[in-house]
C-alpha cells in the first residue's frame, strides 16, 4: 500500500475538484445570466444611438450638422463621416462586435457587418447606416469597447483554481491533523507503552476515536502488566521449590547415586533457564537506555565467553546503543549458532550498512527452510518438533531477540547464506554510529 495517497492529498484532490467544478459552473452562470445579457443590452443601446444619429443627421439643416458630429465625438466617442466604401464580409472580431452587428441587423432588417480599419495608428470599427436618401458612416474606436470577457473569465478561473488549491490544502490539513496526531500516538505507543494518551478533544468523531484509543492503550498496558506479574509469580513459585530441590540433591549426593543426581540437576538447570528466558521475553518489551560504547571492547567480551568466535569489525570505533539489551540479543543468537552449527565457524561481525550500524551472527550450519524463517521468531517454535533438549533449545531465543528489536527500534533480518549457513543481522536506527 505504499502507492496509496496520504490523507492530506486524498482530501486535497477531492476538495480541489469540487472547488474547481464550482468555479466553472459559477463562471458559466455569470456569463449566461449576467455578462451576456448586459453586453447585449449595451450593444443594443449603442446600435440604437448609431441608427438614431444617422437619421438625425439627415433631418438636420446642413449648418447644424457639425454640432451633432461634435457632440457624438465628445459625448459618445463616435465619428460620423461620409460613407465608407468596403465590401461587407464576416470578419473576425471581439465578442462585443458580434453583438453590435446582431443588434444593428435587428434594427435595420438586413445583415450588417462591421468594417475594421486603422486610423492614425488606432483601430476603428466602421458601418454604413441609412440617413434619409443616402448613407453615412459611423465609426467607433476599438479601445472604447475593448472588453475581453474570455480573458476575464480565464483569469478568474485561474485565480479561483489557485485559491481552491490553497483552501483545499488548508482544509485537508485541518481535517487530517487529528488523524495524524492519533497515528503519531499509535507509533509512540508501539515503541513505548508508557507514552502519554492522545487528547480527547475536537469534533465528536475525533474525540470519540481518541477516547477509544486511550481505552485500548490502557487495556494493553493492563495486559502487559498482568503478564509480567504472572511471569514474575511463576518465576518465584517455581524457583523456590527448585532451589529446595537442588539443596536436597546436594545433601543426598553419594557415590552410588551421583549419576542420577547429576541428571536431576541438569533437568533443574534447564527448568531454571526456561523460566529465566520467559522472564527475558517479558522484560524485552521495555526499551533499554543507550550509551556510547566502544565496539571493539564490546565484541571482545563475547570472545572471552566463547573463544571459538571469530570477530570481524568494519564499523566506526564507537556506537550509541543499549549494550545490555544488545548483549542479550547477540548472546541468544550465538547460543543458537553454537547449538545448530556444531563444528562450523561462527562469525560475530559489526559493520556499517549505509548510514546505519549493524551487528550480525553468521554460521555454517544447515540454515532454516525459507518457508519457516518468519515462524522461527514465534515463542516456543523449533525446527525439530520432538521438543527434546538434546536436539534444540527452549524455542524462546529468537522470540526474545525479536521483542528486544521491537522495543529498541532495531531491524531484525534472518536469511540463509548463499555459501551455506544462517546470517542474522541486527541493524540499529540511523544516528547510532559514532
Amino acid at each position: 500500500m505504499s502507492d496509496a495517497p496520504s490523507l492530506i492529498r486524498w482530501h486535497m484532490a477531492r476538495l480541489a475538484s469540487v472547488f474547481v467544478a464550482y468555479a466553472f459552473v459559477l463562471a458559466i452562470l455569470f456569463t449566461l445570466f449576467m455578462a451576456l445579457p448586459m453586453s447585449r443590452r449595451s450593444a443594443d443601446d449603442l446600435a440604437g444611438l448609431m441608427v438614431l444619429s444617422a437619421q438625425t443627421w439627415a433631418e438636420l439643416p446642413p449648418e447644424t450638422r457639425p454640432a451633432l458630429i461634435k457632440e457624438l465625438r465628445t459625448g459618445h466617442g463616435l465619428i460620423l463621416a461620409p460613407r465608407v466604401d468596403y465590401t461587407p464580409v464576416d470578419e473576425l472580431h471581439r465578442p462585443f462586435a458580434y453583438l453590435l452587428e446582431a443588434a444593428l441587423t435587428r434594427r435595420l432588417g438586413h445583415t450588417v457587418h462591421l468594417h475594421a480599419e486603422t486610423v492614425e495608428g488606432e483601430a476603428w470599427f466602421w458601418v454604413n447606416l441609412p440617413a434619409g436618401a443616402e448613407e453615412v458612416a459611423i465609426g467607433l474606436p476599438h479601445r472604447r469597447y475593448n472588453g475581453q470577457p474570455l480573458v476575464a473569465i480565464g483569469g478568474g478561473l485561474t485565480i479561483g483554481l489557485v485559491l481552491a488549491l490553497v483552501l483545499s490544502a488548508w482544509l485537508a490539513g485541518r481535517l487530517s491533523r487529528p488523524i495524524r496526531h492519533i497515528e503519531a500516538a499509535m507509533d509512540a505507543f508501539g515503541r513505548d507503552a508508557t507514552a502519554p494518551p492522545v487528547p480527547e478533544t475536537g469534533p465528536r468523531e475525533i474525540a470519540s476515536l481518541g477516547r477509544h484509543f486511550n481505552a485500548m492503550t490502557r487495556q494493553v498496558r493492563d495486559l502487559v502488566a498482568a503478564r509480567t506479574l504472572l511471569l514474575a509469580g511463576i518465576s518465584h513459585d517455581l524457583r523456590t521449590p527448585l532451589a529446595r530441590m537442588r539443596l536436597g540433591l546436594e545433601l543426598a549426593r553419594s557415590k552410588e547415586n551421583a549419576g542420577r543426581i547429576d541428571g536431576l540437576e541438569r533437568d533443574i538447570a534447564r527448568m531454571d533457564a526456561l523460566i529465566g528466558q520467559s522472564l527475558d521475553l517479558a522484560r524485552g518489551l521495555d526499551p533499554a537506555p543507550t550509551e556510547q560504547v566502544k565496539i571493539a571492547s564490546f565484541l571482545a567480551s563475547f570472545v572471552a565467553e566463547a573463544p571459538e568466535l571469530k570477530v570481524e569489525i568494519g564499523a566506526p570505533t564507537q556506537g550509541l546503543f543499549a549494550p545490555q539489551a544488545l548483549r542479550r540479543a547477540l548472546t541468544n543468537l550465538i547460543e543458537n549458532a553454537q547449538r545448530h552449527a556444531t563444528g562450523g565457524e561462527i562469525v560475530l561481525r559489526a559493520e556499517q550498512a549505509g548510514e546505519r550500524l549493524r551487528f550480525g551472527v553468521l554460521d555454517q550450519g544447515p540454515g532454516i527452510p525459507e518457508d519457516r524463517i518468519s515462524l522461527m521468531c514465534e515463542p516456543f517454535e523449533r525446527l525439530e518438533p520432538s521438543r527434546s533438549p538434546k536436539t534444540g533449545g527452549s524455542g524462546l531465543g529468537l522470540a526474545i531477540v525479536r521483542e528486544l528489536a521491537r522495543a529498541n527500534g532495531w531491524a531484525l533480518k534472518i536469511a540463509n547464506r548463499t555459501e551455506g549457513g544462517l546470517a542474522v543481522w541486527i541493524t540499529l536506527p540511523s544516528g547510532h554510529e559514532s
